[in-house]
């Protein structure tokens, strides 16, 4: 790229040029790009369109574009078919390399293709009407734009939120717009923004650090990814606006190694920024320096602790701090840094360009605008959504995700990752708020959202988050590191039937313990699993401590499997039984030795007939 942008008259000259210059097409056809696309199968299909587009001579009437994910994750691969003339735009979801010659020749009148409800596609970007179910801010160029291409992200009004904060704000202006937008952290604490870099300006310091946490590690997250992979300018703009705000002029953005693809189109996006002149020295023509670089993660979910992330970041074993002081007094070798996560950044823009009485407007009094959810576990439509704040469970577990799989009854739905809690049916009338959540024992976190159903059993999940908390633990202080083993223990005891009544109270009395003396907010949150699943089903608690029965079937140590009346005689059970612990003549009912048993369920899952059943 040979252009370089030297004040914000030049900036708009640029985007008049591209717009002009951009070629129109009869229609245009999206294809979701992302890690989850691709990973479905997207590439044949992108092939498969590139080809029919060139054999029927339609390359002047038929723009391809390659998008990050559309969110779709349920549908993969999905397209998006535009007709420009219009704007009429239809979703397709389960596409197949076959259906590209109908997809390019009939646009929104595909045929054999899964047209995708319009619940669950957002509106247009930045467009927000009371009552709709999804609000596009974070996500608003995500599945619309080609991330690897600078000029599609600044033909969307990029860089225009930078260049009004150079020409016309001072940095007090800026914090003063975030303050008054509400905006709180979306990593999971919802600490207000604007308040976080107040502090960090107040500080008198020769060098200041802007650090964006992408180290989403959050079991069934993948909502920073997403941002990461279709719109990474968002972030980079938005980390120099706190740049300038808070006087910082060093960025550092800690994404995970296992992100390659958010990692590639990160080090895309620096460079073009670079080579146009909106990072480095003297942006827009202005005395302001910012630069941004990358570090990587290892995958350490510790490391999503801001002050972990300062470590990790200076080499360091990556470890939690005592607090205070705060990174925005003394944070990345010292200095006075701002650490928020993707998400948080990726509102800035859309607030200092609409104002801060826009974003107010949606959400709650509390917690204004949206958030993004990841919707993952038994649900029928697995995948991306951006909801206004306020919404309530239901809305988005039965109108956005169509409900449990297979018609399965819903039992629980997990908010907030490891260090959230498990909410019952009764609970779906809650609204999402970051204090409405807490007081139900569970938390907003990052944005996973895992849904359960009957199969599930909660015993067994409590002690799940809890094995994935122990091996995440960094071990520096000893009530996540012991405190947590122990509990473990005891979930352990319950699920294989040798546990009493009184391991209830001990294990209540400990959870507490934990949370009042961990060292950060990883062991404070690590028993709200047990807490939420102790509080809300301890029928099933007792189930398992009394009558030395799992309900769902998924305790082993607790579970018989047992031939019924339907069993012919096929003998397919004791073919397959690894244990041969199987016996009777074809034909005839067979029979289980319990003693010899070794519950591994391959007789289950192998009769045809339904004949053994699970107790």
């Amino acid at each position: 790229m040979t252009v370089k942008i030297h004040n914000p008259r030049e900036l708009e000259e640029y985007r008049s040029k591209i717009n002009s210059n951009t070629k129109t097409y009869e229609r245009q056809i999206l294809v979701s790009m992302g890690t989850c696309g691709i990973a479905a199968g997207t590439t044949p299909v992108l092939e498969a369109i590139e080809r029919e587009v060139k054999a029927k001579n339609l390359q002047d009437k038929v723009g391809i574009v390659l998008t990050g994910c559309m969110g779709l994750c349920h549908s993969e691969p999905s397209i998006e078919v535009v007709e420009c003339d219009t704007g009429a735009s239809s979703f397709f979801g389960n596409v197949k390399p076959e259906n590209a010659e109908a997809i390019v020749l009939k646009g929104v009148k595909v045929a054999g293709v899964d047209k995708i409800q319009s619940t669950w596609c957002f509106p247009e970007d930045e467009e927000y009407t009371e009552g709709t179910l999804q609000a596009k801010l974070v996500l608003r160029n995500c599945g619309k734009i080609d991330p690897e291409k600078l000029d599609d992200y600044v033909r969307r009004d990029g860089y225009s939120a930078l260049s009004k904060v150079l020409s016309s704000m001072k940095p007090k202006d800026v914090i003063d717009v975030i303050t008054a937008s509400g905006l709180r952290g979306r990593g999971g604490g919802g600490f207000p923004t604007g308040k976080k870099w107040s502090f960090a300006a107040a500080q008198k310091s020769d060098v200041k650090y802007i650090i964006c946490n992408a180290d989403e590690g959050d079991p069934g997250a993948f909502m920073d990814r997403a941002v990461l992979e279709g719109d990474p300018h968002s972030v980079l703009e938005a980390m120099t606006i706190a740049g300038y705000a808070t006087g910082a002029t060093n960025g550092v953005i800690y994404v995970r190694a296992e992100y390659p693809l958010a990692v590639k189109r990160l080090l895309i996006a620096i460079g073009q920024s670079k080579d146009l002149g909106l990072l480095g020295n003297g942006i827009l023509g202005t005395q302001f320096n910012f630069d941004i670089e990358l570090k990587y993660g290892a995958g350490a979910f510790v490391c999503g602790e801001e002050t972990a992330l300062i470590h990790s970041i200076e080499g360091l074993r990556g470890e939690p701090n005592f607090k205070p002081p705060f990174p925005a007094v003394s944070g990345l070798w010292k200095k006075p840094t701002v650490v928020n996560n993707v998400e948080t950044f990726a509102n800035v823009c859309a607030i200092i360009r609409n104002g801060a009485e826009w974003f107010r407007k949606i959400g709650t009094e509390k917690c204004p605008g949206t958030k993004v959810f990841a919707l993952a576990g038994k649900i029928s439509k697995v995948g991306l959504i951006e909801v206004p704040m306020g919404i309530k469970l239901f809305d988005i577990i039965y109108t956005l995700g169509g409900g449990c799989k297979g018609g399965r009854k819903f039992k629980a739905v997990q908010t907030g990752g490891p260090s959230g809690g498990c909410l019952t049916s009764e609970r779906l009338e809650t609204p999402i708020e970051y204090e409405s959540l807490i007081a139900l024992g569970s938390m907003m976190g990052s944005g996973g959202m895992i849904v359960m159903d009957e199969d599930d059993c909660m015993v067994n999940i409590a002690k799940f988050f809890l094995e994935f908390t122990l091996d995440e633990s960094c071990g520096r202080c000893t009530p996540c590191r012991i405190g947590n083993k122990r509990l473990h223990e005891m979930l352990v005891e319950i699920s294989e039937g040798r546990a009493d009544v009184a391991i209830l109270s001990k294990m209540k009395t400990l959870c507490e313990t934990i949370k009042d003396t961990a060292l950060c907010g990883l062991g404070q949150t690590s028993p709200n699993p047990v807490l939420s699943t102790m509080n809300n089903y301890l029928d099933e608690y007792l189930m398992h401590i009394k009558d030395h029965h799992c309900p769902a079937g998924v305790c082993v140590k607790l579970l018989r499997f047992v031939i019924n009346e339907k069993c012919v005689g096929c003998t397919m059970c004791a073919k397959n039984c690894p244990a041969s612990c199987i016996s009777g003549e074809r034909k005839q009912k067979h029979s289980i030795d319990q003693t010899r048993c070794i519950k591994c369920g391959v007789c289950y899952e192998t009769c045809k007939f339904h004949a053994i059943d699970k107790k």
